[in-house]
């Protein structure tokens, strides 16, 4: 169950970039479930991860990786996260990234390893092992389909991005897959997320421009405000085209060609969310500040009784008007805010408002594709998030998720 279309588009292969996915059985036979990602020589990469305190092992390996060398290679797992697997989780982190190490001739600092699935289970490494040489014979600068689904885990789709940047006769390709659909409310990134260019970017730009892309995309999202141990969002510049300078006027065209990429595949996990039957926007405008805006937007958004009441399409205004009240802002003018479902305003001098008739309320509920609006009127801060209503299906789809 999912909301929009599901196709994915011709993606643009990236020069520099390759790509081979393999079926290991991590956790189903013959399932798409490890992807080798190698990396031009030269290619600078950016990261953003979770902030979760019981970090992933491979995240943190990751990251010291990074600092270590120049990365050549990513490994991505499904079916198992290596979260909570202390020490072990560590040693089998390193081992995998050993593994594909001693079959490309490649040191094991470059690899970059990344996994997803169910936490708290010993990584199954043999198994890792024995599909890498499968993964590499396959790697091809076309392989961004099959990686797509490589990387999935509870989706019902794959998801993924492409664009081409024209500039003065010149042309960035960029292209990016992302997975995710419950455990969703990142503090960082998104779940697991990989965008490259061809562009050459030196490594502190591509690092900034991530940073800023990622909090206005991935940080912007949520499906149930529960954020993931092994959150991991990579962009790499491969170096194979055109040259993009933060203070040059390409700059400009380029950072956001990349934004709207990580938007939209943010946007795509929204709407593959686990159980999802609606794509929700909260908009909060003419808030104090940013914090103000996204503490109530947030506020809304993890409401279980204003999501279960978006699942029935049910115009019980009254359930966001509580969240609004309960949202923790000082000194709240009641009588001074609006709110709208899309157009249609159900909140006005602190009640309902006057034009609002439940048949106009029954109308926007029953969308796919719902706004909630709240003008505070307080300043001049704006901000916006994404979610989904909260179904039956979200219930079973975690209550099953090992059985």
């Amino acid at each position: 169950m999912a909301v929009g279309p599901a196709s994915l588009p011709n993606f643009n292969a990236i020069p520099g970039l390759r790509l081979g996915t393999a079926c290991a059985g991590i956790k189903k036979p013959d399932h798409r479930d490890l992807v080798v990602m190698e990396l031009a020589a030269g290619s600078s990469v950016a990261g953003v991860f979770t902030r979760n305190a019981f970090c992933a092992a491979p995240v943190t390996l990751c990251k010291q990786h990074m600092k270590a060398e120049a990365p050549g290679y990513l490994l991505i797992n499904t079916g198992n996260a290596n979260a909570g697997t202390g020490d072990q989780g560590m040693q089998d982190a390193i081992a995998c990234c050993e593994a594909l190490a001693s079959n490309t001739s490649a040191s094991r600092e470059t690899v970059l390893p990344f996994s997803t699935g169910v936490i708290g289970e010993k990584l199954p490494v043999e198994k890792i092992q024995q599909g890498i040489p499968k993964a590499l014979s396959v790697l091809s600068e076309e392989g961004w389909e099959d990686a797509a689904w490589g990387i999935m885990t509870t989706d019902t789709r794959p998801k993924g991005a492409t664009r081409i940047l024209e500039f003065q006769g010149q042309q960035i390709r960029i292209s990016g897959i992302s997975k995710g659909a419950g455990m969703i409310c990142p503090n960082m990134a998104t779940m697991l997320a990989y965008i490259a260019t061809d562009a050459t970017v030196d490594q502190s730009d591509l690092q900034q421009l991530l940073s800023e892309a990622a909090d206005q995309s991935f940080n912007r999202i949520t499906i149930d405000g529960d954020t993931s141990t092994n959150d991991s969002c990579m962009l790499i510049a491969t170096g194979q085209g055109v040259k993009v300078e933060r203070d040059g006027e390409l700059w400009p065209l380029f950072s956001e060609a990349v934004s709207e990429l990580l938007l939209e595949l943010a946007q795509a996990i929204v709407r593959d969310g686990e159980g999802a039957t609606k794509f929700i926007t909260v908009s909060v405008e003419q808030a104090i500040n940013v914090e103000e805006a996204l503490q109530t937007a947030y506020a809304i958004a993890h409401s279980p009784l204003v999501k279960t009441a978006l699942f029935a399409s049910d115009p019980n205004w009254g359930r966001i008007l509580a969240v609004v009240g309960r949202a923790g802002i000082e000194n709240l003018d009641i009588d001074g805010l609006q709110i709208y479902l899309d157009d249609v305003c159900i909140v006005d001098k602190g009640g309902r408002a006057d034009s609002y008739r439940e048949e106009l309320g029954q109308a926007v509920m029953d969308r796919e594709e719902i706004q909630i609006r709240v003008l505070l009127n307080r300043g001049n801060a704006c901000e916006q998030v994404w979610t989904t209503d909260l179904s039956h299906d979200y219930v079973s789809i975690n209550a099953d998720y090992r059985t």
